[in-house]
């Protein structure tokens, strides 16, 4: 029996605001580079390594993947979508929906508010604990949120999704 496909969603690591700076150039801060290595550690120690990962093409997310990634056991190599830049819950949805039915867990790296109106959305009211309401409350930086889907990836329609897991890893300053 085949396990049902899992969506990744992360929001990047905390970023800096150099002046001068293009929203799209800002890179991530010294917390960032500390909070993205304990993203990919808890992906590892979670059993959530990624098929197939989407980025946006912003700075923050590429440092943020390439930081996480570099606590994977094995990485794919992860496709910079301009469409996930500064993009709504239905953008990213019509994104997600393009992924190959031979992935198994996508990990989608992108942006606020987004990241958290796209899983509050696919969610509806399924979910594990109190994922849902935290989610709903903040979906902070380096915040990665675990949906299992029911079906396919095209046939991915709002509430058909159950939120299993919500987590907000720290680099060792922040624990």
């Amino acid at each position: 029996m085949t396990r049902p496909a899992r969506l990744v969603v992360l929001r990047h690591a905390k970023s800096a605001w150099p002046d001068g700076v293009a929203d799209l150039d800002r890179p991530l801060s010294g917390r960032g580079r500390r909070d993205a290595p304990a993203a990919g550690h808890w992906l590892r120690e979670a059993g959530l390594l990624p098929d197939t990962v989407v980025c946006s093409p912003a700075l923050r997310t590429r440092q943020t993947w390439d930081l996480l990634s570099g606590e994977l056991d094995a990485t794919p190599t992860a496709v910079h979508d301009p469409r996930l830049y500064a993009a709504s819950s239905a953008e990213l949805l019509h994104v997600v929906r393009e992924t190959d039915e031979s992935c198994r867990t996508l990990l989608l790296i992108g942006h606020s508010p987004g990241v958290q109106d796209l899983v509050v959305a696919l969610t509806g009211a399924a979910a594990i604990g109190d994922c849902l309401a935290r989610v709903r409350r903040k979906f902070p930086t380096s915040a990665i949120a675990v949906l299992t889907l029911p079906g396919t990836w095209k046939g991915l329609t709002p509430g058909s999704c159950v939120l299993v897991d919500f987590a907000v890893p720290r680099g060792e300053e922040h624990r």
